[in-house]
C-alpha cells in the first residue's frame, strides 16, 4: 500500500473527484497518497446522476460496470404542473454505449470508488487535514494534522486539492475564488418513501413544477425516491438541515398531494444547500493543482457538477503522469487549466438560462408550462430536449475543447463531416485487427496511450511506416490503429479516409490532418512531447 513516505502525488479530498483522480493516477503507475479531514466516509444527500460522458470516462478507468450494477439507468422523466400531466422526456438517443443517465447516490459512488482504489493498493487516510502548503521547484511540501493531534511534515512532487469549496490548498496558495453567490435559490433534499404512488417503475423519474419551486423525484435502487426541491431562498443565512415535516410539506404542496405522508428510508437523510457560482482564477500553480469543487462550483441545476469534476480528473491524470515521467513539458498541465476553466465558465453561464428546474415566478411559470405540452408533441423538438433532459445546454457528449492548445484541425479538404479537433471522438461501430466482428470504437481506445486512427483501406505499408517513424521520435506513447467503419452510416460519423485522427488518452481528438502530411503529425507531437534519442527508439 502507498504510504506518505514515498509518493508521487498527494490528493487532498476523498470525494468522487479526488477518488477518480487517484484511481486514474494509479492505473498510470503513479504512487498516490489520498487524505481527507473527515473522520470517516460521509453519507450526505447530494449528487445523484452520472451522465453519458462521465460514464464513458469511468468506463475507461475500469469502474463503469461496477457503478452500473449499483445504480438505476433513467429511461424516462414525466413532467407535471401541479396535478396536470404535461408530457414525458425519454432518454436513450445519445450515440454512446451509455445513452441513459445513471442515477446513483454520491455516497455510493464514493464507496465503490474507494473499493476500487483499495484494490489498486491505496486507501484513504481519514482524519488527516492539510493545514499548510509550500511549493518548491521540485516538490510540494505540506503539513498534515492527524486526528490524534499529531502533526506531520510531508512532501510529494505534486499536490492536488480536491477538498471542496473551502479548499485549504487553494487558500494557502493565494488563488482567488472568483464569482458571486446565487441569490434567491436553495435546494431541499431528502430520501423517503411516499405513501402515495408516484409510479415506482424502475428508471422513471418525475418533475413537478409550481410557482416559486420545482420538485424532482428519482427512484433509488433500495426503494423509495430521492427528492430535490428547488425553491426560493429569501433568507440568506444557512439554516439547519430540513426536517422530514418540511420535506413532506414541500412535496405535498408542489405535487398537489395534500394527504401525502412520507416513510423515512434507512438511513434517513436530508440536506439543505445554497449556492455560489465561482471558479478559481487558475487551476495550476507550480506543483499544485485544483480539481472538483475546489476549482469551480455552481448551483446543481441539471446535476452536472460532479460530472464535470470527474471529467476534469480524467483530463488531468494522464497529463500529470506524462509530465511527472518526463514525457512532456510542464506546459501540458496548463492545457488542463485552460480546458477545465473554459468548461466551468460555460456551465456557470448556461445554468442561469435553465427554465426547467430553477423556481419561476407565477407569470413565468404559467408561460413556461403552457408551452411544454406543444413542444414535447413535436418530435423535432423532443429529441433535442431528450439530449438535454430539460436543460437549455448541449448534451455533455457535445462538450468540446476546440480552439485549445491541444486541438489542431488541418483536414485534407474542407467539409463538415466527422469530428473536429477538440471534439469527443465518436463511439462509432468499426472493425479492426482483422476481426470481422464490429465493436464500438471506444472499446479499442486506452487511457494509457494516444491512439492514431486511420481508415484500414488507406493503411498501406509505406503509410504505416511513415506514421511509425514519426511517432517513435517522441516520448508520447502512440498506438497506430487502422479501422473500418461498420457501414455507411458509421462512416459518416468518422473522419475522411484521406485524413488521420490522433485521439488523446481521455478520448478527445487532438489532431486531424492529411495522411500524406506526416510533417503536421511531427509538429503536433513535437509541441506536446519530449524527443526520444535515436538509440532508444523502438
Amino acid at each position: 500500500m502507498d504510504t506518505g513516505k514515498d509518493v508521487d502525488v498527494c490528493v487532498v479530498g476523498a470525494g468522487p473527484v479526488g477518488l477518480t483522480l487517484a484511481i486514474a493516477l494509479r492505473r498510470l503507475g503513479l504512487r498516490v497518497r489520498i487524505v481527507d479531514k473527515a473522520p470517516a466516509a460521509r453519507h450526505e444527500t447530494r449528487a445523484l446522476v452520472i451522465w453519458a460522458r462521465a460514464r464513458e470516462a469511468l468506463d475507461a478507468l475500469g469502474v463503469g460496470e461496477l457503478l452500473r450494477h449499483h445504480g438505476v439507468e433513467l429511461d424516462a422523466v414525466t413532467i407535471h404542473a401541479r396535478d396536470r400531466f404535461l408530457g414525458e422526456l425519454t432518454t436513450g438517443w445519445a450515440l454512446s454505449a451509455h445513452a441513459r443517465p445513471l442515477t446513483i447516490e454520491q455516497h455510493d459512488i464514493a464507496r465503490l470508488l474507494r473499493k476500487e482504489l483499495a484494490r489498486l493498493g491505496t486507501r484513504v487516510e481519514w482524519n488527516t487535514e492539510v493545514t499548510d502548503v509550500q511549493l518548491h521547484e521540485d516538490r510540494a511540501a505540506f503539513t498534515l494534522r492527524h486526528g490524534d493531534g499529531g502533526v506531520e511534515s510531508a512532501a510529494a512532487p505534486w499536490i492536488v486539492g480536491c477538498e471542496g469549496t473551502a479548499s485549504v490548498v487553494r487558500d494557502r496558495l493565494g488563488i482567488a475564488f472568483e464569482g458571486r453567490r446565487r441569490t434567491g435559490l436553495q435546494v431541499v433534499q431528502g430520501r423517503a418513501r411516499p405513501t402515495r404512488s408516484l409510479g415506482e417503475r424502475p428508471g422513471r423519474g418525475h418533475i413537478f413544477l409550481a410557482p416559486h419551486r420545482s420538485l424532482l423525484a428519482f427512484p433509488l435502487t433500495g426503494g423509495g425516491f430521492l427528492f430535490f426541491c428547488f425553491r426560493d431562498g429569501p433568507d440568506p443565512t444557512p439554516p439547519a438541515a430540513p426536517t422530514m415535516a418540511e420535506l413532506r410539506e414541500l412535496i405535498a404542496d408542489t405535487a398537489r398531494m395534500p394527504g401525502l405522508r412520507l416513510d423515512t428510508t434507512e438511513p434517513p437523510r436530508t440536506n439543505r444547500a445554497r449556492f455560489v457560482d465561482r471558479a478559481a482564477a487558475r487551476l495550476r500553480h507550480g506543483r499544485a493543482l485544483l480539481a472538483g469543487d475546489a476549482a469551480h462550483t455552481w448551483a446543481p441545476v441539471g446535476g452536472h457538477g460532479v460530472n464535470v469534476g470527474i471529467l476534469g480528473a480524467h483530463n488531468l491524470a494522464w497529463k500529470l503522469a506524462a509530465v511527472h515521467r518526463g514525457q512532456a513539458d510542464e506546459r501540458l498541465l496548463d492545457t488542463y487549466d485552460e480546458e477545465q476553466r473554459r468548461t466551468a465558465a460555460r456551465y456557470i453561464r448556461e445554468t442561469r438560462f435553465d427554465f426547467m428546474e430553477p423556481p419561476l415566478p407565477p407569470l413565468g411559470h404559467r408561460a413556461f408550462t403552457a408551452t411544454v405540452p406543444g413542444a414535447l408533441a413535436r418530435r423535432g423538438f423532443r429529441h433535442p430536449l431528450d439530449l438535454r433532459l430539460g436543460n437549455l445546454r448541449p448534451s455533455d457528449l457535445r462538450r468540446e475543447h476546440r480552439g485549445g492548445a491541444l486541438s489542431r484541425h488541418h483536414p485534407a479538404r474542407h467539409r463538415r463531416r466527422g469530428p473536429r479537433a477538440g471534439d469527443r471522438v465518436p463511439d462509432a461501430g468499426v472493425t479492426a485487427g482483422g476481426s470481422p466482428v464490429a465493436r464500438r470504437l471506444h472499446t479499442l481506445l486506452a487511457y494509457e496511450w494516444w491512439t492514431l486512427l486511420l481508415h484500414a483501406a488507406r493503411a498501406e505499408p509505406r503509410v504505416l511506416d511513415a506514421l511509425h517513424e514519426t511517432c517513435v521520435r517522441f516520448s508520447a506513447p502512440v498506438r497506430i490503429l487502422p479501422v473500418t467503419p461498420r457501414d455507411r452510416v458509421e462512416a459518416g460519423r468518422l473522419w475522411h479516409p484521406d485524413d488521420l485522427c490522433l485521439v488523446r488518452p481521455d478520448g478527445y481528438v487532438g489532431l486531424v490532418a492529411p495522411l500524406a502530411r506526416t510533417a503536421l503529425l511531427h509538429d503536433y507531437l513535437a509541441a506536446l512531447a519530449r524527443p526520444v534519442p535515436h538509440a532508444r527508439r523502438d
